[in-house]
């Protein structure tokens, strides 16, 4: 399906799961270490992993405000999303992630809440990108 790009990102990465990234606009800059349950040193720096966490959760919570002003709705200042990466090796060989975003929104009807989240989750670009390919478990806390 094609797209209508409105902005690219991007960034480059040296070094692996134990080097650096960053953004060609020089706006993101982190030090790369492996998890100690990969088989890594662990130490301060981040991994892919948590930066996918931090990149779906907030493109996701975006994406419930996108839907929410369509449906002429508020998403409250406190909401949150809580995403948690996994990766692992796949029984088909090679590795594989799952995802679970759990969605806090303080003051909000369960169902209304619910029905924001399945609508959200069809238009964020993060979950039209996994679908298919990676599990997401979507939970409203």
């Amino acid at each position: 399906m094609p797209v209508d790009v409105k902005y690219r990102a991007e960034a480059t990465a040296t070094g692996g799961r134990d080097g650096r990234a960053k953004t060609a606009d020089g706006a993101l800059d982190v030090r790369l270490t492996t998890p100690k349950e990969l088989g890594g040193g662990g130490g301060d720096g981040n991994n892919p992993e948590q930066l996918f966490a931090a990149g779906y959760s907030a493109c996701f919570l975006g994406a419930m405000k996108f839907v929410a002003g369509q449906e002429k709705m508020q998403v409250p200042a406190d909401t949150t999303v809580t995403a948690t990466v996994g990766i692992g090796p796949r029984s088909e060989g090679g590795f594989g992630l799952e995802v679970d975003l759990k969605i806090a929104m303080p003051g909000v009807d369960r169902a209304k809440a619910e029905a924001l989240v399945e609508k959200a989750h069809q238009v964020c670009p993060y979950s039209n990108a996994t679908r298919n390919n990676v599990p997401v478990r979507l939970q409203v806390v």
